[in-house]
């Protein structure tokens, strides 16, 4: 299964011969068999296939309570919050594959970044760790929009933490459709919107190195 054929966090060697170039890859869901849990596989291959030196991460091994100003000031910011902005720190580009709920992102994926744009390590302003980087978001969905409204939402949530957001993204519609038996886009203008992404996520984290 493709899922299992990249080794996270190992660098491959591609054209661009970039092994240095280090990015991150977050599935906003948690779910069992979630559509974009796979996409975010999918998307991690093609990353490493291009040489970039791949990680792909739970957000179930930083879990978090829902965001509190009163917990903050009384306990400070969570430590798991902490070591997932260092880890985004330590990547020149990020990936965020998101569902969508209700027209919108879901809890998990805007309470970690409200909880992440709280760290402030010493001498970094709040929120700095989305300056500097590139980050790039896809979605996957049943329906025939792709969780393109999901996307308009976190691409505005990002933009507010004055991330830098690449232009492209990608919409996977009738994601339960979108594979082969080999757990691969089979759909050539999903295979074109999915390079073209990967590649310009790349093209933009090779400026901010």
């Amino acid at each position: 299964m493709l899922a299992s054929a990249v080794a996270l966090g190992t660098p491959c060697t591609s054209d661009y011969r970039m092994s240095a170039l280090k990015i991150l890859v977050i599935p906003g869901s948690l779910r069992s068999g979630s559509l974009n849990a796979k996409l975010a596989a999918v998307l991690a291959h093609e990353l490493a296939q291009l040489g970039a030196d791949v990680t792909r991460i739970s957000l179930g091994d930083f879990p978090l309570p829902i965001y509190d100003g009163d917990l903050q000031a009384k306990s400070g910011v969570p430590q798991h919050a902490v070591n997932l902005k260092r880890m985004i720190g330590a990547h020149h580009g990020v990936l965020i594959v998101t569902p969508e709920y209700n027209s919108s992102v879901p809890a998990l994926v805007k309470n970690t970044i409200d909880w992440i744009s709280r760290v402030q390590d010493p001498q970094e302003a709040r929120g700095q760790v989305f300056h500097g980087r590139a980050f790039a978001i896809a979605s996957a969905s049943g329906n025939r929009l792709g969780g393109t409204r999901a996307l308009a939402a976190l691409r505005l949530i990002l933009s507010a933490c004055q991330a830098s957001v690449i232009p492209n993204q990608l919409a996977l519609s009738f994601a339960e459709q979108a594979y082969d038996d080999m757990d691969r886009l089979k759909h050539q203008g999903d295979i074109d919107a999915m390079r073209a992404l990967v590649r310009q996520l790349i093209d933009h984290s090779q400026r901010m190195m």
